[in-house]
């Protein structure tokens, strides 16, 4: 009977396992999502897939054999593959495509330093501060007043939204 596997992939190779898969006419599902990725100073949307290295397939392991898959161009090995595979209850991977379709990627809110900001999210919900800089990947620092002193501190940029 088919069902859903899990299979391991070498490093950066899930595109070259899926293809080959489906050349041996195996189905096989690479949640892939958008990711904000900064190179040399200019982002863009980069797909990603949501779990390196691991790709699902659905096969029958009764007509397929395991080796031949093992020995695809690409592939490791199935998790969990010893004397009796555990196969992935159809429910989980319906519930991951569903949220790869919902997945939006992080959009970058134009912000620019000097900015008056509040928080959203957190401890310091609705205290408002100053954008200073866009930190390290979906981090910034903002500058705001508590106790009498001006305080820097890198947040998330989604926890924060312009005034």
């Amino acid at each position: 009977m088919k069902s859903w596997y899990l299979l391991y992939c070498k490093p950066r190779s899930e595109l070259r396992a899926q293809q080959n898969l489906a050349m041996q006419q195996i189905d096989s599902y690479l949640p892939i999502i958008q990711e904000e990725k900064t190179s040399q100073g200019k982002t863009k949307l980069v797909d990603v897939p949501l779990f390196p290295c691991y790709l699902f397939i659905y096969f029958d392991p009764a007509e397929v054999s395991v080796s031949r898959i093992h020995s695809t161009r690409g592939a490791s090995r199935i998790i969990g593959c010893k004397e009796a595979m555990t196969p992935i209850d159809e429910r989980i991977i319906q519930q991951i495509k569903q949220r790869v379709m919902q997945h939006k990627p992080e959009i970058d809110k134009g912000l620019q330093p000097g900015d008056k900001v509040k928080f959203t999210e957190g401890p310091f919900v609705d205290i408002e501060a100053i954008f200073e800089e866009k930190n390290a990947e979906k981090r910034c620092f903002v500058l705001f007043d508590i106790m009498g002193q001006q305080k820097r501190m890198s947040v998330k940029i989604q926890d924060i939204e312009l005034c």
